[in-house]
């Protein structure tokens, strides 16, 4: 009768784990299946080394310089600025991203120039450079 407990694998479908330095009479003893000398023989060297790994990543190209994790400034010029707003506007990023003067929300916004700044107007979470913060004040 079949059951659970009276089935068993096939024969050659499982085989047995090779144990490896577990005396002479286990036929892997002594040298552990290793041979007598050398870097392979002994211990501490990476598989990568041993499988000729090394050579390999070696040869890959690697990603060279630095990504830094901070966004970069979406710069806008003060005649920009100039041009765009009126006196007693409010600009802030939503205000320049409709007149399309810049790409996104997500980055940050840099009001950069050496130009006057001609109209008066506030800024709200915007970055000025020390030029343009000293022509609001």
């Amino acid at each position: 009768m079949l059951s659970l407990n009276t089935i068993k694998k096939s024969r050659g479908t499982a085989q047995k784990r090779k144990r490896v330095g577990r005396g002479n009479a286990s036929g892997h003893g002594t040298y552990s299946t290793r041979g007598l000398k050398g870097q392979k023989s002994r211990s501490g060297v990476s598989n990568l080394k041993r499988l000729g790994m090394k050579k390999q990543l070696l040869q890959i190209p690697k990603v060279r310089g630095f990504k830094s994790s901070k966004p970069k400034n979406q710069v806008i010029n003060v005649k920009v600025i100039n041009n765009s707003f009126k006196d007693n506007d409010l600009v802030n990023p939503a205000v320049l991203l409709e007149k399309k003067l810049i790409h996104t929300l997500e980055a940050p916004v840099k009001i950069l120039g050496k130009e006057k700044l001609t109209v008066k107007v506030k800024f709200e979470n915007i970055k000025m450079s020390e030029s343009v913060k000293k022509q609001t004040k």
